[in-house]
């Protein structure tokens, strides 16, 4: 259903002054910084090696692919009334609070820090197009489904962009659910850094229902390490999720 499984990520929209087309994203490009994004020395974080080495590099992504069982959101969904795609929202925004270097990406050939994070969803909007939507995590699941709710009918309603791409770390993310597929690798355009996940169609089985996720991630944010760990913790944060 597009109102909840949403082609989400910086998806294909419409060219606008602060953005840009891309074939698996919708690149939001910052203006002006915002207090909470501030530019780093890379040689006094341990991404300087990272640095150095991809920062200048034709082509610096990096797309891992995994299974998950997402039988707990299901259940949870049902029996609460919750949104599938809210939940997997929340449970990623959960898993990456816990590796810090989704607390850095690149940026116009810099090193940023921020102090927050934000997942992005695209919502169908009342002109019949998609609008882009970043929602602040929070680690309180109400409170986050209260924003979620909120910004996706002020999006949908008024055709506006929620970019909070000035002030977040944004995890870009991609729900094809109406297709089955195994994933999917995004062009690099030199300009989108940041991370993103793509999934289809969730599969059920005998005993557990699974879906398969892509995830691409620049690698002078993070090492390959980094990013099993998050998909390790991400796996983690559906099993263990109480609503």
């Amino acid at each position: 259903m597009m109102g909840e499984h949403r082609l989400n990520s910086r998806f294909p929209l419409k060219i606008k002054k602060t953005a840009r087309r891309c074939l698996f994203c919708f690149i939001h490009i910052c203006d002006k910084p915002h207090k909470t994004m501030r530019e780093i020395n890379p040689k006094e974080t341990t991404r300087a090696y990272a640095f150095e080495m991809w920062m200048q590099a034709p082509n610096p992504m990096v797309t891992f692919f995994k299974t998950l069982n997402v039988s707990p959101l299901l259940k949870i969904s049902r029996r609460k009334g919750l949104k599938f795609n809210m939940l997997m929202c929340y449970c990623i925004g959960r898993a990456a609070t816990q590796v810090k270097e989704f607390y850095m990406l690149p940026v116009g050939g810099k090193l940023m820090q921020f102090d927050t994070i934000a997942v992005n969803t695209i919502v169908a909007n009342s002109a019949g197009e998609v609008s882009s939507c970043d929602l602040p995590f929070s680690e309180d699941l109400a409170q986050f489904n209260r924003d979620y709710l909120r910004l996706t009918k002020q999006v949908a309603e008024s055709c506006t962009d929620h970019d909070l791409s000035a002030e977040s770390m944004v995890i870009g993310t991609s729900a094809l659910a109406q297709y089955e597929i195994d994933g999917a690798v995004g062009m690099y355009s030199g300009i989108f850094c940041n991370p993103f996940m793509i999934w289809g169609k969730y599969k059920r089985g005998l005993f557990k229902t699974t879906l398969t996720v892509s995830f691409q991630f620049h690698h002078t944010q993070m090492d390959g390490a980094h990013a099993a760990k998050f998909l390790d913790l991400l796996q983690h944060e559906i099993n263990s999720l109480r609503a």
